[in-house]
């Protein structure tokens, strides 16, 4: 167990020590943290989406990691009007109306744009540290056998629709957790090494995190996994579209959309989003496979637990 934490350094520095981007996008956790850590000799610099309106966690750890290791940090408040229209934009590109990928999305949109009229070429991401060393939370009620099953199942799913996003911007985006030295590593490692406990609570990326504690201060390489979206703050659009859309206009709505196009929507958030993807796109293919969603008729990935398209989760 000592020699695979300890080469889990080496291996990272290799990999992204390779990463020419001198922009991060940087929330403060472990992920980010890590890669600015070993770039901080590189002069990279960091950029923090947070929401101006509403409550975000990424910002005292923003703040906390970039002064610890000595990098210039950027802040970025965003108004509440931009993320509505970032919302729409990100709509256009990802051609969905899944209310958790958009919320989520639209991190990625507004730092990326960011970026684009900062005239910068190339970014760097914590994306997939999460997908192969088990960030997630749900993976910590896992037994050993059943956790490596869901891993090995997310690794032949994983996308990342920051990718997508940059694709529009014309920006490269370098995921070094994503690279196959990584992969074909994580690949050897026990699952007690994903996941595993301290003071009796359990911890996903538990490698990661012993292997850099000494790196960062205790209530940063030890701070549970927050999703994106309650970091930046957009997770508070589900309680913006709730008070902005009444009930009985939510009612009458999906009962019509329901009835015109058999698609059923669960929350005044999908209205919202739905709404703005029918004004650009028809309505969603529907699958002639078996395995297709039962709320909007669209094709369901092989191993995949959630429908790509309206986001219904779980898919029964």
């Amino acid at each position: 167990m000592t020699e695979s934490i300890s080469k889990i350094r080496r291996l990272l520095e290799d990999v992204i020590l390779d990463c020419d981007a001198k922009w991060i996008a940087f929330s403060g956790g472990i992920d980010s943290s890590v890669i600015a850590h070993i770039k901080k000799d590189q002069d990279i610099n960091a950029l923090t989406i947070m929401s101006k309106d509403f409550v975000g966690t990424d910002l005292s750890y923003s703040q906390i990691v970039a002064n610890h290791i000595g990098i210039p940090l950027e802040l970025k408040y965003i108004e509440t009007n931009d993320m509505i229209n970032a919302v729409e934009k990100t709509i256009g590109i990802l051609k969905n109306f899944n209310d958790i990928e958009i919320r989520n999305s639209i991190v990625s949109y507004l730092y990326l744009d960011i970026l684009k009229k900062k005239n910068i070429s190339k970014v760097i991401t914590g994306d997939g540290a999460d997908e192969v060393f088990a960030g997630y939370n749900f993976l910590l009620k896992k037994d050993h056998r059943e956790l490596q099953n869901e891993l090995d199942r997310m690794k032949k799913i994983m996308h990342f629709t920051s990718q997508k996003i940059a694709n529009e911007f014309n920006i490269s985006i370098q995921m070094p957790f994503t690279d196959k030295r990584i992969l074909e590593f994580a690949d050897t490692l026990s699952t007690d090494l994903m996941v595993n406990e301290r003071n009796g609570i359990k911890f996903g990326k538990w490698i990661l995190r012993k292997e850099f504690e000494n790196d960062f201060p205790s209530n940063v390489i030890w701070r549970k996994k927050t999703p994106m979206q309650d970091g930046s703050g957009t997770s508070n659009l589900t309680k913006l579209f709730d008070s902005i859309i009444t009930d009985d206009i939510f009612t009458e709505k999906i009962k019509k959309i329901k009835n015109e196009c058999d698609i059923t929507i669960r929350t005044k958030e999908s209205l919202y989003y739905y709404e703005i993807f029918r004004k650009k796109f028809d309505n969603p293919e529907v699958s002639t496979e078996k395995n297709s969603c039962s709320d909007c008729k669209s094709e369901i990935v092989n191993h995949s637990k959630f429908c790509r398209m309206c986001g219904k989760f779980p898919l029964t």
